[in-house]
């Protein structure tokens, strides 16, 4: 299929460019980037270099991707940034490159990045995410599969996201959000308020399944155990399951410490 680019964008000689490529006008892409087959690119986005575009893609006008970090301890390393295939990237988003701590910023494939969204340095996004309009992620956040965040919301550095988690509108993320839960915060930060129910049967997940992360995360949250002790019945008492083992490696491989949960509301008499 041949390649239309528009006569007033402006695109590198050296940039490798797929079959069925469209890129729109006034649009500037630098060297060293890479655009697989099937991918358009829209009006008056700015690529700068060391960007690899995955097959399929979809990147929408006033889109800056690879652009330097926002990260005073950049010293002009060369640096990267990866785009999954059929991945989306809506009008205004900003995507920039890594920084020497990891080398690159990866947004999977399948993923929608909708308007206005951020993806600071090094961070890493999983496939199948969406990060809805307005949200905003610091410095080497990861983010693992299915992960949907809400609009407005925010992530601090460093901070991970479990696969299959569900983040309201409008919250701050401070701690881990472990995998298949739902945090909820609206201004304030970010807590567990029960598992990914819809989520998880969307994807496929089993009644059983269901059932044993919510028990799961019933001893996690409910029952008069801190953490330590309840990682430790966990392991004792369940079945091994990926389910399990997904839990407990994420609990116990944070840095940050895992999101609270809610408080319950107590009206006196």
């Amino acid at each position: 299929m041949p390649v239309k680019i528009s006569k007033k964008s402006e695109v590198h000689p050296g940039v490798q460019i797929g079959n069925n490529v469209t890129i729109d006008a006034y649009s500037v892409i630098d060297d060293e980037v890479i655009i697989d087959d099937n991918t358009w690119i829209g009006s008056n986005v700015r690529i700068f270099g060391g960007v690899r575009i995955g097959n399929g893609c979809r990147i929408f006008p006033g889109a800056v991707i690879s652009a330097i970090p926002q990260d005073l301890k950049f010293r002009g390393e060369k640096s990267f940034v990866e785009l999954g295939s059929n991945t989306t990237i809506r009008e205004c988003v900003t995507i920039n490159r890594g920084t020497a701590s990891k080398g690159k910023t990866v947004v999977g494939s399948h993923c929608l990045v909708m308007a206005y969204s951020h993806v600071a340095h090094d961070v890493i996004i999983g496939d199948n995410c969406v990060l809805t309009n307005a949200v905003q992620i610091a410095g080497e956040v990861e983010v693992d599969d299915w992960v949907v965040i809400g609009g407005g919301s925010m992530v601090h550095q460093f901070c991970k996201i479990g696969k299959h988690a569900f983040i309201s509108a409008m919250t701050p993320v401070l701690s881990d959000i472990p995998p298949y839960i739902k945090a909820v915060g609206v201004g304030m930060p970010a807590k567990y308020q029960g598992i990914n129910f819809i989520g998880l049967k969307r994807r496929g997940f089993s009644k059983p399944e269901i059932d044993n992360i919510h028990d799961i995360y019933r001893i996690l949250y409910q029952e008069s155990m801190n953490t330590s002790q309840a990682i430790d019945y966990i392991e004792d008492k369940f079945e091994q399951s990926d389910e399990k083992t997904a839990i407990i490696s994420f609990v116990k491989n944070s840095q940050r410490g895992i999101v609270n949960k809610m408080a319950m509301n107590v009206t006196k008499a």
